[in-house]
């Protein structure tokens, strides 16, 4: 087989443009393309996420999203410093507002100490020295959040590695040899020696594409987002997070200042009915019947469908979205929310109808997936990246 390149990256979000920056960092001699189906870089996930570089407190110990979250907020921060590229480290408060989430705010602060970040405990006044118009019995405030700008930070990668870069072609076809793969997009065909599948919203879909099944289905859940209006900015100063509910699979609706002097309000986390339904008018046939279609799909439904019946009554009315939000900022009202724009996280679900907690990751022969990267894989792109690169590596060395 005559090859264009060693390694085909399909997907060029954060996640695919870490991987072949850390492939040229570790196999210089090696040569990398990237696929993109959009004209541009992390036009998705990547684009569409508040940019908030996450500490790595809530994930389990022990996980890769922990270990990941953790090396990658401290890297992030240095790449960003090394690069010029936009960042503050502005830390955060969780903010627990009744007596019943102290225990697990509690927990939080011990989670975050396992990890080795700077937690301190805060009662009432202690939140108001950093956060005056925030309502709260008691807070955690952790020193190594911060905010930055992902998709810069994207295109920094695409440019350090020295990959080939080609937008606007869509994978249609995976063909795959004993001596290679062979992937045709709408526009040519790309003949390498390993793929590698970060394809975020479609991850599973390369995967069966290349004849490798993933045994989960990505499942789009929507992430709506309200802006303050410019006389509602200055309420909040950094980065609120409510206590995080373990019943549910998201972290709540939190108030985060970006790069901008703006502030995001959310996300409300509802279905999507297209794996790209930025807004509910978005509908795909097809891509809603693949979901519906997976068991665990129902079985997540099932579980979860109290909670979620509140998200889409979030979605569907702006003032019970401000009346949840006054939790955390009790003077804000319905007209001081603005639209802003929704993401879709890309969420693997197994047939148990369970979300993936993890990063997770497949082989097959001349494959590698990247099969759930929800957040936080923007802050812990570097550390996935040299993961992704290192078994890339070891599937180029087995030949």
């Amino acid at each position: 087989m005559r090859y264009d390149c060693d390694v085909v990256v399909v997907g060029g979000g954060i996640v695919g443009l870490s991987t072949a920056y850390a492939i040229s960092g570790t196999a210089p001699g090696a040569s990398v393309i990237v696929l993109e189906k959009e004209p541009a870089l992390a036009a998705h996930q990547t684009g569409r996420n508040s940019g908030v570089i996450h500490s790595g407190l809530y994930y389990r110990p022990g996980s890769l999203k922990a270990r990941f979250a953790v090396e990658g907020a401290r890297e992030m921060v240095g790449f960003c410093r090394d690069h010029g590229l936009p960042y503050q480290v502005t830390g955060k408060l969780v903010v627990a507002t009744d007596s019943g989430e102290l225990p697990r705010l509690h927990a939080l602060a011990q989670r975050g100490r396992e990890h080795g970040l700077s937690v301190r405990e805060l009662g009432a006044s202690g939140i108001s020295e950093f956060e005056p118009q925030i309502a709260g019995i008691a807070a955690l405030h952790v020193g190594e959040t911060g905010i930055c700008d992902f998709p810069a930070v994207a295109r920094a990668f695409a440019k350090l590695s020295g990959a080939e870069v080609r937008t606007g072609g869509a994978v249609v076809g995976i063909a795959r040899r004993a001596d290679g793969v062979t992937v045709t997009t709408s526009l040519a065909e790309v003949r390498a020696k390993v793929l590698v599948n970060c394809a975020g919203l479609y991850s599973d879909r390369i995967a069966r594409l290349a004849g490798d099944e993933p045994g989960v289905r990505i499942v789009p859940f929507r992430g709506e987002y309200f802006e303050l209006a410019p006389r509602a900015r200055e309420l909040v100063r950094g980065l609120v997070y409510p206590v995080p509910d373990p019943a549910f699979p998201f972290l709540g609706v939190h108030l985060t200042r970006d790069l901008r002097g703006g502030v995001h309000v959310g996300p409300n986390a509802v279905p999507a009915l297209a794996r790209e339904g930025y807004d509910w008018r978005t509908v795909r046939p097809r891509e809603l019947a693949e979901t519906l279609g997976w068991s665990g799909t129902w079985r997540l439904a099932a579980r979860h469908w109290r909670a979620e019946a509140v998200e889409v009554r979030r979605s569907l009315s702006r003032h019970a979205f401000a009346r949840d939000v006054r939790r955390l900022l009790p003077t804000v009202s319905a007209a001081d929310l603005l639209p802003a724009p929704a993401g879709v996280r890309a969420q693997a679900v197994g047939r148990d109808g369970a979300l993936l907690d993890d990063f997770a990751f497949a082989e097959g022969a001349r494959t590698v997936h990247v099969l759930n990267a929800p957040s936080p894989a923007a802050t812990a792109s570097l550390p996935i990246g040299r993961e992704v690169a290192h078994r890339t590596l070891a599937a180029l060395a087995r030949g």
